[in-house]
């Protein structure tokens, strides 16, 4: 697995190695793996999320020894065969403002936000996304998926040869413990959810670190670079999105 950094608009980017994680059944912490597939139709929710990830910090604490890691601060990626991890960053300020796991034909953007302890964030920022979307020419409609509702959203944008498109993501809620992870599926998991995919394998693999610390609800739990990045003179362009 390679990890990049790279700005919107420039080449600058930075890669790591780590070793691979097999996929197949999640790490229960008990060294049974519990697999999505085999949970039974009407797990849902937050008896989902419990069951088989994304995980709160306090449920899988963060190993600092741990190869098969890459810590980003407020969201830890676990290695699997598959993807790549690139992290898109302000150019002027360096700051990291988004997570990108990208295969072959698929992507998924990852972004953790505070949340409040007994009120569900994610019902009135799908809603905000409906509305912008549809502000914009596109569209959303809701999905019933394994952690609540999803959206899927058509946008149009435009080509690299200057075309008119229509580009279709599927926007994914997860609330955890005082956090929401907004995951946005690009590509083939963007179609149907498909539980043994690799993006969405790596999704229930993360592990999302809020901290103790006060937080105003929506407010971007931060990100940061992992230890021992480095630079890469030359990377390969990242596929169009």
């Amino acid at each position: 697995m390679i990890f990049r950094r790279r700005g919107k608009d420039t080449s600058q980017s930075s890669e790591e190695s780590t070793p691979d994680h097999p996929s197949g059944a999640e790490d229960d912490g008990s060294g049974e793996g519990v697999r999505a597939a085999d949970l039974d139709a009407d797990v849902t929710g937050e008896d989902y999320r419990r069951a088989v990830g994304p995980w709160d910090g306090s449920e899988r604490p963060v190993d600092p020894d741990d190869p098969t890691s890459i810590d980003l601060g407020g969201i830890v990626v676990k290695g699997r065969p598959g993807f790549e991890l690139r992290l898109q960053t302000d150019q002027q300020s360096g700051d990291v403002q988004a997570v990108l796991l990208v295969a072959e034909d698929g992507a998924a953007e990852l972004r953790a936000f505070a949340a409040s302890r007994n009120m569900s964030l994610w019902e009135s920022v799908r809603t905000e996304i409906a509305a912008d979307a549809s502000r914009r020419g596109g569209t959303a409609t809701d999905l019933d998926g394994r952690y609540g509702t999803e959206l899927r959203v058509k946008a149009q944008v435009r080509t690299p040869e200057g075309k008119t498109g229509t580009q279709t993501s599927r926007i994914v809620g997860i609330e955890g413990p005082r956090w929401l992870l907004r995951v946005t599926y690009l590509g083939r998991p963007a179609m149907e959810p498909e539980p043994e995919y690799v993006l969405e394998a790596a999704v229930r693999d993360l592990v999302v670190v809020r901290g103790a610390g006060a937080m105003p609800p929506r407010e971007q739990i931060p990100l940061r670079l992992p230890a021992g990045a480095r630079p890469v003179a030359d990377a390969p362009d990242e596929p169009a999105q």
